[in-house]
């Protein structure tokens, strides 16, 4: 069983390694800007009882993701503290802090799809760690511009980091190989890498989403959108691929040929996603988004098949109750939300 190490990354200073570039911008986390219209949209949904909840931080959390096959939860806090939970046991695995002393705010936390490594950024330096000691592998400072969203391939073999300058860059911590995707024109928003890390898929502010080759850097695809992309994520199975942006047009993609399958369909003027994931049978995509939202989609159709209103905590936790990660437990949707709260909802709940 894992022990409950505590890791502060000023204890490892001998494993960091810089990576060569300018200086640092600083960032902020996906601002957390809710106009009237979602917030009357997700105000019609009414608030869901879960088949069961967590509380994993009482103060709320800062980012988050799931793991549903290990069961296991990484978040940071406010504090700076990154914390992985493990649900069967209910107990807290491990604590880790990318500094030593003051606060340090990790935007992004990110398991590998085999569960065997997490990778978390601040707006500066990445970390790649380990789930079988809990001991981190290396911590990476990227000084030419601020880190917007990363993604971990399995094995941990390779890093994807998705910056504010428009420059993605893909990373292998053992080999020390860098390749700088330099496609798109503006300021990155999100990242995706396939299980084995051989394809990324990459949205910016430039209206695109790219599939692009990670050992070359070829661009395999373009998705083109009428406004900022927001969300990206690569079906694990290689099957399909969603891009979604700030507006009204989110779209499934078929992951070899390129070709639209289905567009998501909603009456919402703008939908912004703040988490995805496809089902492993390929049948369904999970979604959740700022405005307490947790929808579930026909892949066939773009049809919402059942869809959740996240309730915010009675204490002080956050009011506010922002969807950071989703996932499926066997066949039932679970979430993580900024109040702190890991819920497992019931499939058979409609609007």
């Amino acid at each position: 069983m894992f022990s409950n190490l505590v890791y502060n990354i000023a204890h490892v200073n001998a494993l960091k390694t810089k990576v060569k570039g300018l200086l640092p911008i600083r960032t902020q986390k996906f601002s957390i800007i809710l106009i009237l219209v979602i917030f009357l949209v997700a105000c019609t949904i009414p608030e869901s009882d879960p088949i069961s909840r967590v509380n994993l931080s009482e103060s709320g959390v800062y980012a988050a993701d799931i793991h549903a096959r290990s069961n296991m939860v990484v978040y940071s806090e406010v504090s700076g503290e990154i914390k992985v939970f493990d649900l069967d046991s209910k107990k807290q695995l491990y604590s880790w802090r990318h500094q030593g002393e003051g606060i340090n705010l990790v935007d992004n936390v990110k398991f590998s799809n085999d569960g065997e490594y997490v990778v978390t950024s601040d707006s500066e330096a990445f970390a790649l760690w380990s789930m079988q000691s809990g001991e981190p592998l290396g911590f990476w400072r990227v000084d030419e511009s601020s880190i917007r969203d990363i993604a971990v391939a399995n094995n941990g073999r390779a890093v994807l980091i998705g910056r504010s300058d428009g420059v993605v860059m893909f990373f292998e911590p053992e080999t020390q190989r860098r390749l700088d995707f330099i496609a798109h024109e503006e300021k990155i928003n999100s990242v995706d890498l396939s299980s084995n890390g051989k394809y990324a898929l990459t949205g910016s502010n430039d209206y695109k989403a790219y599939l692009w080759d990670t050992s070359t850097g070829q661009i395999i695809h373009v998705f083109d959108h009428p406004h900022r992309v927001t969300t990206v994520l690569i079906d694990q199975n290689a099957k399909y691929l969603f891009t979604a942006d700030g507006q009204d047009k989110a779209q499934i993609w078929d992951a070899q040929t390129g070709q639209a399958v289905t567009r998501l369909h909603f009456i919402e003027r703008q939908l912004i996603f703040t988490a995805a994931k496809f089902s492993s049978d390929g049948k369904y995509l999970l979604t959740g988004s700022p405005a307490k939202r947790l929808a579930l989609w026909e892949v066939a159709t773009g049809e919402v098949s059942a869809q959740w209103r996240v309730a915010p905590n009675d204490g002080p936790a956050p009011q506010s109750a922002v969807v950071y990660a989703v996932e499926f437990d066997g066949i039932n949707p679970v979430s993580i939300s900024s109040n702190g709260n890991y819920a497992i909802w019931p499939i058979n709940q409609k609007d």
